[in-house]
């Protein structure tokens, strides 16, 4: 280790090593028995055994619920060749499962061997969110390895998510280094998209739903498609090249549907595509009802994260099933329904029952056409479920 860098000792409580050979980053803070050494947060920390037994080293934070992110099972320095190696196999991978694609989620935390950094790169644009004190304190050392391996034009900050304070961390958004537009444009699948970098949600494009958007289009030829939650337009624009007779997007931000607007006709499908800006929820209903001109044939349902928190998962799940079971009922037989949820307090099952209670609720049948998840470029840590976030299935009523 550096010799300028002090090393605090975490000793757990007996037993608690098994998760951790298994492969699990994170220590909570009622498994650690001892610490030895000055500590603060976001300092490097070894990890040992009740017996003494070395796992690795990790950042340690004394206020935060998850008191230790391992980084490596050896002892190694954390220092710019670490961040250079970490970063190199993530953009090796990427490249891998992302072929000819200039834009995806270039590290993804602790699937990445990084947690706490989210890296999304924009073909010459990296954006960056950083959830942990100890990333935060080597934010110079990531920008140094991100300009070695991509020699970007422009890092910008992102750092504006409320999961930052559980770590006593402040929110921000900032140009880092460079240049950077307040859009980019991307290609995805052979489609052009203008995403929102310093005011768009999250990095500013959902990359966890490519997969998912290209699964989709042998679905949606000369259908009429319902687009919730639509954002930047990324599904409504999918469906209308892929052949979809209409598609209406919905989404309660102006901007986004403005954006929405932009996109479809980037991509010439300005007249396939119609917007409003309303509240999803209230749509669903009138479709459910019957109260509007057209039943749609296939119903796209992503909404938001409604479980910042384990405390609000039980009336979140009441939220996304009443959701779908009207998105159910305003379905006819035949008609498909796309639905999403995209937090890793939300398990696969948890996510399947949801599903079954609003169908029961919507008194409908359905069968489960498929069941998917994230895209490649956000990889699931075996020995870590709460890699899992993002669940999608796609429900054919009957």
């Amino acid at each position: 280790m550096p010799a300028t860098e002090t090393i605090a000792a975490v000793r757990l409580k007996p037993g608690q090593e098994d998760r951790l050979r298994a492969g699990h980053l994170w220590i909570f803070s009622n498994e650690i028995g001892k610490i030895e050494g000055s500590v603060e947060p976001g300092c490097l920390a070894q990890v040992f055994t009740a017996g003494g037994q070395s796992l690795g080293i990790a950042f340690y934070h004394p206020n935060s619920l998850i008191a230790c992110r391992m980084l490596s099972s050896q002892v190694e320095p954390i220092d710019a060749g670490f961040f250079r190696k970490r970063l190199a196999a993530a953009l090796a991978y990427r490249q891998r499962m992302c072929p000819g694609e200039t834009s995806y989620r270039l590290c993804f935390g602790e699937s990445d061997g990084l947690p706490g950094l989210v890296a999304d790169r924009y073909g010459d644009v990296v954006v960056l969110q950083i959830f942990a004190a100890g990333m935060e304190a080597r934010l110079p050392l990531i920008e140094g390895a991100l300009k070695e391996l991509l020699e970007p034009r422009g890092v910008f900050l992102k750092n504006d998510h409320r999961q930052r304070q559980l770590e006593g961390l402040p929110g921000e958004c900032r140009l880092l280094s460079g240049a950077v537009p307040e859009r980019v444009a991307i290609s995805e699948g052979g489609l052009s998209f203008l995403v929102p970098i310093g005011e768009g949600q999250k990095t500013g494009h959902y990359f966890d739903q490519r997969e998912n958007r290209a699964f989709l289009r042998p679905f949606l030829a000369g259908r009429t498609v319902l687009d919730l939650y639509c954002y930047t337009g990324a599904f409504a624009v999918n469906a209308a090249k892929s052949g979809a007779k209409s598609v209406l997007a919905i989404d309660s931000s102006q901007a986004a549907i403005d954006l929405v607007r932009e996109n479809a006709k980037l991509n010439g499908v300005g007249d396939i595509v119609n917007c409003d800006e309303a509240d999803a929820e209230t749509v669903l209903q009138s479709f459910a009802a019957g109260s509007q001109p057209f039943r749609p044939d296939v119903i796209l349902l992503d909404p938001p994260s409604f479980v910042p928190s384990k405390k609000h998962l039980l009336k979140a799940l009441r939220t996304y099933s009443k959701l779908n079971s009207l998105a159910l009922r305003a379905l006819a037989p035949g008609g498909l329904l796309a639905a999403s949820t995209c937090s890793h307090h939300v398990g696969r099952e948890q996510f399947l029952d949801m599903l079954r209670h609003a169908q029961g609720k919507a008194q409908k049948s359905a069968r489960l056409v498929a069941l998917r998840g994230q895209a490649a470029d956000h990889p699931v840590l075996l020995a870590m479920p709460e890699t899992e976030y993002l669940h999608f299935a796609l429900l054919e009523v009957l």
